[in-house]
């Protein structure tokens, strides 16, 4: 099968290389699935820049979809010829989906509805998943107002949609340019707060009348910790987070925590209960269902041009990356 692997830590330009790989074969309570889009994502790149490898070679990315072409023992063979999206394709293993072909446990190929396309199935597995958990973990916010940090980004855009359409919020986002603002409220995001040149802290306390939001979701704990500091957060608000682009020991306002009342819930997609993960695979699936879940394809490569997606995903572009493999 064509695949794309590296055998070292680096660069993209120095590291990845597309070529033949055995075609794998379903084991045991597996099914194999012939992939048609391989999602992109920031942990794909991080991973292939300072993470170590699982095993001599890695076929990177964790996300994708296609069609289940072949079922190990103990699978339904009515299973074949079901179109899936995939969920931690490469997490704690070393074969991904930047390839024609990935086998792996038959709970993580999920049935793609018809009215989704492979595309749009490859932004699934971590960007929904993270967004719809991120949603759940608040308190009932219905009418409230909710901060949705990076809202252009893969995870904030699925993120305002679920806050808005699915919990009823109100969303503020924050955003990198004019043109993601109206990305972000083209998603459904009542205000945005462009960062690089707007005090977020100050804006929040602008727009709700010094109050602070009821709720945040967070993609880099390193700069919303900030916020925590700022009033920004209300009195027994939650913020959930689920990365930081530091991962180090962080301080924390500790004063304001307290005196408010604030909660704080970090998660990491990958290591969801089973409980958690059946929860968001269902609630993406009606959501798919019903039309209520929009995909922002930001850019779609080939195979052979895997560097350039990786490097476009590395660059901050907003919307997801894909790799077609037709």
């Amino acid at each position: 099968m064509r695949a794309a692997w590296y055998t070292r830590k680096g660069s993209a330009r120095e590291v990845l290389m597309v070529g033949e790989l055995p075609t794998p074969v379903a084991g045991p309570g597996e099914v194999r699935v012939r992939l048609y889009a391989s999602g992109v994502n920031p942990s794909d790149v991080k991973s292939r820049r300072g993470r170590p490898l699982t095993g001599p070679l890695v076929v990177p990315h964790s996300d994708g979809a296609g069609v289940i072409d072949q079922v190990g023992t103990g699978v339904s063979p009515d299973r074949v010829s079901e179109r899936v999206w995939v969920w931690n394709g490469q997490w704690k293993r070393s074969m991904g989906t930047a390839a024609e072909f990935i086998a792996l446990p038959s709970r993580q190929a999920i049935a793609l509805p018809d009215s989704t396309d492979f595309a749009g199935g490859a932004c699934l597995g971590i960007p929904a998943l993270t967004a719809y958990h991120a949603v759940r973990l608040l308190d009932d916010v219905e009418g409230k107002r909710v901060l949705v940090i990076g809202a252009s980004s893969a995870v904030g855009h699925y993120s305002t949609q679920i806050a808005v359409r699915r919990a009823h919020a109100i969303v503020y986002g924050t955003v990198g340019s004019g043109e993601k603002a109206a990305h972000a409220r083209a998603a459904g995001a009542s205000e945005t707060i462009e960062y690089k040149r707007q005090d977020v802290g100050a804006r929040i306390r602008e727009l709700t009348e010094g109050a602070g939001v009821d709720a945040i979701i967070d993609m880099d704990f390193s700069t919303t910790v900030k916020i925590l500091g700022a009033n920004g957060l209300a009195p027994h608000g939650t913020l959930v987070c689920y990365g930081s682009n530091v991962l180090r020991e962080l301080p924390v306002p500790f004063t304001d925590l307290l005196m408010n009342s604030l909660t704080l819930r970090f998660f990491l997609v990958y290591e969801l209960t089973e409980a958690e993960r059946l929860r968001a695979i269902g609630g993406i699936t009606d959501l798919l269902k019903s039309g209520h879940l929009t995909h922002s394809i930001g850019a779609r490569f080939g195979l052979d041009q895997i560097v350039n997606a990786h490097e476009t995903v590395e660059a901050g572009a907003f919307g997801n990356v894909v790799i077609e493999l037709a």
